[in-house]
């Protein structure tokens, strides 16, 4: 069972989360940082793939996604601070991250600016910041809404005015994801519209601003995986994550794609279990 709750923030905004609770206090806390543009609200094979491992998995709509308060302006960065109010919301001491896509990103934020609290972190088909040190838009089948973020909010709000779905971004098997295990990312994707492109808008800002930490400063262990076949976020930008956050571990899933690469999500479970020597105790919420 999922519960919804609203987590006031010290900045007034209100921030919407979900928990699946823990069945004991030795359960892993799993901080799941949704794509863009998606609610916040954790996806079936995410709560299957949890329930079957023990796990504790909580999640909220970043700003303006899913009803939480926007937040203009907001970095990378400021997701740490976000995620921090929730796991205190909801009494959880040490957690681990995970995110996908636009969620990798803010996944990686708190693992930098609030360790203590961190486990470990995986991000899947997550985009890196830029660099000089590669092409980075090389392999997007579709550049020009990121590349409009570089001119700031204004010009990739105006973009947002008549952006379209380019089919070419999907390779069968993440439109065979679609159609069978992770239909439900599909249908969340298409609830957030009710909410507005501001979330999305946000998040492309944000990636194409300095995020406000330095992924090579983090210290604990982090899994980056990759779909060979990725048309949104290439491969290139796993390689470099995992080449510059120390220590990192490179998972590339070379017949995977920028959905079909969920499908690691129950191993990258396990892989933070592994990771997971830390004694779990909650706060009454």
């Amino acid at each position: 069972m999922v519960s919804e709750l609203d987590v006031r923030l010290a900045d007034g905004r209100t921030i919407h989360a979900y928990d699946t609770g823990a069945a004991s206090e030795s359960d892993l806390a799993l901080l799941w940082q949704h794509g863009s543009p998606q609610t916040g609200a954790p996806l079936e094979p995410l709560l299957v793939a949890a329930a079957e491992r023990g796990i504790r998995l909580f999640s909220y709509g970043r700003p303006s996604y899913g009803g939480s308060t926007a937040s203009p302006g907001r970095d990378v960065a400021s997701a740490a601070t976000d995620t921090v109010a929730v796991a205190d919301a909801l009494g959880i001491q040490r957690f681990a991250t995970m995110g996908a896509s636009g969620g990798g990103p803010h996944a990686l934020a708190p693992a930098v600016l609030a360790p203590e609290r961190v486990i470990a972190a995986v991000t899947l088909a997550g985009i890196a910041p830029f660099s000089g040190e590669y092409d980075w838009f090389a392999g997007m089948a579709s550049p020009a809404g990121i590349r409009s973020a570089f001119d700031g909010r204004a010009a990739r709000a105006t973009f947002e005015e008549t952006a379209e779905f380019d089919p070419a971004q999907f390779i069968p098997a993440d439109f065979a994801a679609l159609d069978g295990a992770w239909a439900s990312l599909g249908a969340d994707v298409g609830r957030s519209a009710a909410f507005g492109p501001d979330g999305l808008i946000d998040d492309d800002v944000a990636f194409a601003s300095e995020w406000g930490f330095d992924i090579a400063d983090i210290t604990v262990p982090v899994l980056v995986v990759q779909g060979g076949g990725d048309r949104v976020i290439p491969p290139a930008h796993g390689r470099w994550l995992a080449q510059t956050i120390p220590g990192a571990e490179f998972w590339l899933r070379g017949d995977d794609g920028h959905v079909s690469v969920l499908d690691a999500v129950p191993v990258a479970m396990d892989w933070l279990l592994q990771h997971d020597d830390t004694t779990h105790t909650t706060e009454g919420n």
